[in-house]
């Protein structure tokens, strides 16, 4: 080989992880985060594990983008470590789906269907299909089947340019003596294990070997060992991603780590018994593309078959190897964050419904730091009040933490339907978040009359529980309505809001009446004026979110959408308004 063969080797290598990097995203952002939502819907069934394991990793074209997943679960609480052990194993099933789909390559037949199955040959027409809907399609999803019809066309060149660059290795001497070195299991399974390392991909370092297949150089004797080391290599990357993660989900590594491991070695010490004692007369018959994906998917079932019936086994040897002592308990608040884990930000479909997730929690926070405050209005405790405020402390950080996660998230490769979404929770918990302030203030004038020994007037309390009563209805509804996405709902919100404000301006004039009348002292006033105007403040909040939910479902503006929806012709608005006027009034 020239320098320029080995350019072209290098450049169709590219092309290869390329390729593979594009299907593998498409079929990701394809699904939604579907895929992974279905492995939080997992029971502690290990069988059924496998089989979800090995169905996501099947569609979404990598295990270790599966096993990352499942760190991710594990970290978050979401899946218990017995859970992850199953999908781990059914995962490892499940990649081997890309180097069937590159044995293709393989197939020799005169007739043109069966050429036709051929990836090399019906490559160009997906790829042909693929530019055309990405340049033409106007829906999305379109489009992601291009991007995935695309990345098999690239990655397929790329075996291909490959493949066609090693042939003539087949008659370089020093080259097939290199290769009689990996016959050797321990310098094969070293040798796959580095390989899959460095480019944390077990069906890429399949899909590497199945090319060299084309040399004719490559026997089994040398491909099996090399296989195995693959699936140890193809660790790493769980590996990698489970530092300074909780002690769960290091040890949903480490089991993903053991089953390789006890596995690969199971299978070769069983392996080289049986072949001294009956002599494989394939060992030495040069290899093929069909005959790699066997021995890669006939490894991993033995290794799943042979180690399901332990897996309480190889759960108990990650806690030994990583005991209890060695982390302090999380704290309520690490756990509450522990969602938005940054490994879910490979899988965008599931980091946003995480979000959606932990703005849902931070809405509920909101709604019981305004209960808490309201609370010391009819009865004072300062450790109420300290409640208030550790509440608004933690919607605080909630917005921070949630806001950082989604800008982070706004880098990655996002459908319309998620960029939508990440859009309207980063207006959301602004809002959320402005709640809790306003409780804290609720809560300091409550303080305040309790210190001055203040109370407002017989008439101001009866008015002021029917405000508080439409203000924790609306506040409720918006929240219910956000959490539960239900756009029905959230129509509810506005004509309360619209009632609201008129409540609002209502007492004020009486307030003014009273104070007229002496009724009322200037500084009861004021009191009474911050109280409302934080109640009408939350209730304008309140309309906000209910417009996200509706926005969740029609893509409006939230200023149209207000303008539109109280015109003098819109009839049941205007009988919504009154319904609420009807229950909401002020006593004479």
């Amino acid at each position: 080989m020239d320098f320029f063969d080995i350019l072209t080797l290098i450049g169709g290598l590219a092309m290869f992880l390329f390729g593979m990097q594009v299907l593998g995203d498409g079929l990701t952002k394809a699904s939604g985060g579907r895929m992974e939502r279905i492995l939080e819907k997992l029971t502690s069934n290990p069988i059924k594990g496998v089989f979800l394991g090995m169905l996501v990793t099947a569609v979404i074209q990598s295990s270790s983008a599966t096993t990352v997943m499942v760190v991710g679960f594990v970290n978050a609480g979401i899946m218990k470590l017995s859970q992850a052990v199953g999908v781990i194993m059914g995962a490892n099933i499940g990649t081997t789906v890309t180097s069937w789909l590159l044995s293709l390559v393989g197939l020799e037949s005169g007739n043109f269907f069966i050429q036709m199955l051929k990836p090399q040959n019906f490559s160009p027409i997906l790829a042909i299909i693929g530019i055309f809907l990405i340049m033409v399609a106007k829906k999305e999803k379109y489009k992601d089947i291009g991007n995935i019809m695309v990345g098999f066309a690239v990655l397929m060149f790329g075996m291909n340019t490959m493949s066609d660059t090693v042939k003539p290795l087949a008659d370089v001497p020093e080259f097939a003596e290199f290769l009689l070195m990996f016959e050797n299991p321990f310098f094969g399974v070293f040798a796959g294990m580095l390989l899959t390392a460095i480019i944390q991909s077990s069906s890429a370092s399949v899909g590497i070997l199945q090319a060299l297949c084309s040399t004719g150089a490559v026997s089994y004797a040398v491909a099996i060992p090399i296989i195995m080391g693959q699936n140890i290599g193809t660790c790493i990357t769980a590996i990698l991603s489970s530092i300074g993660a909780s002690k769960n989900a290091r040890r949903a590594a480490l089991v993903h780590l053991y089953f390789n491991l006890i596995g690969t070695f199971s299978f070769l010490i069983l392996f080289y018994i049986l072949h001294a004692v009956i002599d494989f007369g394939f060992m030495s018959v040069s290899a093929n593309e069909m005959g790699i994906a066997i021995v890669h998917s006939c490894f991993n079932v033995f290794a799943t078959l042979l180690l399901l019936p332990f897996s309480k086994l190889l759960e108990k040897l990650a806690c030994l190897s990583i005991k209890d002592k060695e982390e302090t308990p999380a704290t309520a608040a690490e756990k509450t964050f522990a969602i938005l884990d940054e490994r879910f930000l490979e899988a965008p479909g599931l980091a946003v419904e995480q979000c959606r997730n932990a703005a849902a929690d931070m809405a509920s926070k909101a709604k019981e730091a305004l209960m808490l405050a309201q609370s010391l209005f009819e009865q004072y405790d300062e450790a109420v009040l300290n409640e208030v405020m550790d509440k608004e402390d933690l919607l605080d950080r909630y917005e921070d933490e949630l806001g950082s996660y989604l800008v982070k998230l706004s880098s990655r490769s996002l459908s319309e339907k998620d960029s939508h979404m990440l859009s309207i929770l980063l207006h959301c918990i602004g809002d959320l978040e402005r709640i809790g302030d306003h409780a804290v203030n609720l809560a300091h004038s409550a303080k305040e009359m309790h210190d001055k020994n203040l109370r407002f007037s017989i008439s101001a309390e009866k008015e002021l529980a029917v405000f508080v009563r439409a203000v924790n209805e609306i506040l409720e509804t918006a929240v219910n309505s956000f959490e539960e996405q239900d756009e029905t709902v959230a129509r509810s919100v506005e004509p309360l809001e619209e009632v609201i404000d008129q409540l609002n301006a209502e007492m004020k004039d009486r307030h003014i009446i009273r104070l007229r009348r002496g009724e009322c002292t200037i500084e009861m006033g004021f009191i009474l004026a911050d109280v409302m105007n934080n109640y009408e403040r939350i209730s304008d909040h309140c309309s906000n979110i209910a417009i996200c939910a509706i926005q969740e479902n029609i893509d409006v503006d939230a200023h149209d959408y207000i303008v539109n929806l109280k015109t003098p012709d819109n009839t049941d608005f205007l009988a919504a308004v009154e319904l609420y006027k009807r229950k909401y009034y002020l006593p004479r």
